[in-house]
């Protein structure tokens, strides 16, 4: 890899900052000041920027506790971005593994590996996610029988997948789709006449919220949890 590109890659600066960088002869590879943006960097060189040692970044693989208030969508929007809770470098990198909206609150996975996110957002590989739903009101008797033949949503060609409903009690649920459509899971409550006042995520595939994680805290996941959901769909 070209010198400037790396120092691109693995520090914040933009391409002309990091030519003057070079210029000012701040950057040593292998103990060597290196002027020129066209050196090219191979694997095991010790490359520093005023002998702070730098790594590429690589692939990222983050786990995020979203509070209520918080936008997935990179649109301009009156909130603010989930991203502004990360403390990482080249937060442009990254996105969200599916989205939550503004009022959900839980488990958002975020990451800038691109097959990692469909293997987990296709309908087609059923990965599971489970939500826990505060309600308006008491559900009927027959909603687990709704929910597993599929719900009919308005403006939609299709039912849903089937859905696996738990009572928690009586104004509590928890429900396990393997969709992501606009606001479902509001979205098929409604249906049944009812209110979602609250709605958390539990789980994405076999990964539930880190139960240490507060609101707005995040951590990255272990090697193991991302095989774990790169696997949706195989068994």
């Amino acid at each position: 890899m070209r010198l400037d590109k790396y120092l691109c890659e693995s520090t914040d600066l933009t391409r002309s900052q990091a030519r003057l960088v070079l210029g000012s002869g701040e950057v040593t590879v292998n103990g060597e000041v290196i002027k020129r943006g066209t050196h090219v960097v191979r694997d095991g060189d010790d490359v520093r920027w005023e002998d702070d040692k730098l790594n590429l970044i690589g692939l990222r693989y983050i786990m995020l506790n979203k509070p209520a208030g918080y936008e997935c969508s990179l649109r301009n929007s009156q909130h603010l971005p989930v991203m502004d809770l990360l403390d990482v470098d080249k937060r442009d990198r990254l996105h969200t593994v599916g989205r939550l909206d503004v009022d959900t609150t839980g488990l958002i996975l975020i990451t800038d590996d691109g097959q990692w996110t469909h293997r987990i957002i296709s309908p087609r590989h059923r990965c599971d996610k489970v939500y826990l739903a505060t309600l308006a009101e008491p559900l009927p008797d027959n909603a687990e029988d709704l929910f597993t033949a599929g719900i009919q949503l308005e403006g939609e060609d299709k039912p849903t997948l089937p859905a696996v409903l738990e009572r928690v009690d009586e104004l509590t649920a928890r429900l396990t789709i393997q969709e992501g459509k606009y606001h479902q899971v509001r979205r098929m409550f409604a249906s049944l006449g009812n209110h979602v006042l609250a709605l958390h995520r539990e789980r994405i595939g076999s990964l539930a919220l880190d139960a240490d994680l507060q609101p707005g805290e995040s951590r990255y996941l272990t090697p193991a949890e991302v095989s774990d959901l790169a696997q949706v769909g195989e068994n």
